[in-house]
């Protein structure tokens, strides 16, 4: 009898301890969520969608606050608009995110032995294992054309398998900087593409993928100082890349697409105009 009766109390220890564990881990989910919905702020700025802050993630700058890595949805009020931008599969284009150019730019990475506070050892990166959004890897590009149903690949994609691009009628670039030569070669080897973003081929790099790295070979200004662009490229742009108000916004023809004339990270996702024209290049 007591014996039974002790068995029964351990088993309802138990299963009380259980529910409240679980208790517990509800609470701290919803706690979580909660937290998520409050630390998510939609910024009042001028754009075709919807934009968004997250968390503590910005800087001030002239007594404003300045989010980093801002993140796009869409607009409801839009879709009718985004039904006319919509990328059709009958374009058959494909857009190449510069993963390479976001994991150059991390520090300390390149940047920090172009600034003479490191050795070489500094350039050789680990390449990024997520899309970075940052404004030197083009985040607001990468995520406006990935909201409008634009097929996304990236530098890696092509530098393992260069024909990869046959596949497409229309290449459109980012701020794709850093490229591998068998990259290069791809690129400039197609008779279609759209280089949405001056700098673009700047500099080459060799990839590693067991030791998953980038390392720089040739370019801005290294292994000697006179050398500019790693690939001795022709249509070299890097001059207009400081052009952020794009004003004067247009594209230039060269032998295998179009290059547009500033770096348009705000009109990319303000412009309209903008946006037919990738449509229909």
């Amino acid at each position: 009898m007591n014996t039974k009766f002790f068995i029964l109390i351990i088993f309802i220890a138990i299963v009380a301890s259980f529910v409240g564990f679980q208790f517990f881990l509800d609470e701290n989910y919803m706690s979580i969520q909660t937290q998520d919905e409050i630390q998510k702020t939609k910024l009042d700025i001028k754009s075709l969608f919807n934009i968004y802050g997250y968390e503590d993630n910005f800087r001030i700058k002239d007594g404003k606050k300045i989010w980093n890595d801002p993140k796009f949805e869409l607009n409801p009020e839009n879709n009718d608009l985004y039904l006319e931008l919509n990328h059709s599969s009958i374009e058959n284009a494909v857009v190449i995110y510069p993963i390479f150019t976001a994991s150059a730019y991390s520090e300390p990475g390149f940047y920090t032995f172009f600034r003479g506070e490191c050795g070489q050892e500094c350039l050789t990166d680990e390449i990024d294992s997520e899309y970075s959004l940052d404004f030197v890897a083009s985040g607001n590009g990468y995520q406006v054309l990935n909201l409008l149903g634009y097929p996304i690949i990236t530098d890696i994609d092509v530098d393992q398998n260069p024909a990869i691009l046959e596949k497409y009628d229309k290449v459109i670039l980012l701020h794709n900087e850093y490229v591998t030569k068998k990259e290069f070669d791809a690129i400039t080897n197609h008779p279609k593409v759209l280089y949405l973003y001056p700098n673009a081929l700047y500099a080459e790099v060799e990839a590693d993928y067991e030791k998953n790295t980038i390392s720089l070979i040739r370019g801005h200004n290294f292994p000697e100082p006179e050398i500019v662009n790693g690939f001795d490229w022709e249509f070299d742009n890097s001059n207009l890349e400081y052009d952020m108000d794009c004003k004067d916004m247009g594209f230039d023809r060269i032998a295998n697409g179009w290059m547009l004339n500033c770096y348009p990270e705000n009109p990319i996702h303000q412009s309209k105009v903008l946006l037919q024209m990738i449509k229909d290049f």
